[in-house]
């Protein structure tokens, strides 16, 4: 397991082509959208053509792949065509129920 996953209790893995230009355009507005709304989460932006065998592991197959993990499990996962609009609604309830209870 990663230790980024392993020590953190809400983490996103963005998975990325630098050769796709929906996450070239997806990109930013997620990052404004995690550090605007859940500060809490930790982000790590992994491009899947240079690492393909941590992509493998989590069953990336095409990009943009986001997936979102609390306390190590995977919670919701999004691929290709993302609106940051339903990240904000799927996200905010567990978030809410993790850092503001």
């Amino acid at each position: 397991m990663n230790p980024i996953i392993e020590s953190k209790p809400a983490v996103m893995l963005y998975f990325y082509n630098d050769g796709c230009q929906p996450c070239l355009a997806l990109r930013p507005k997620i990052a404004s959208l995690i550090r605007n709304e859940f500060p809490k989460i930790e982000c790590s932006y992994i491009d899947a053509a240079q690492q393909p065998e941590f992509a493998a592991m989590y069953g990336v197959f095409s990009s943009p792949t986001i997936i979102f993990l609390f306390e190590g499990k995977e919670f919701r996962r999004y691929s290709k065509y993302v609106s940051t609009a339903s990240v904000y609604e799927e996200i905010s309830r567990p978030y809410n129920l993790m850092f503001n209870s």
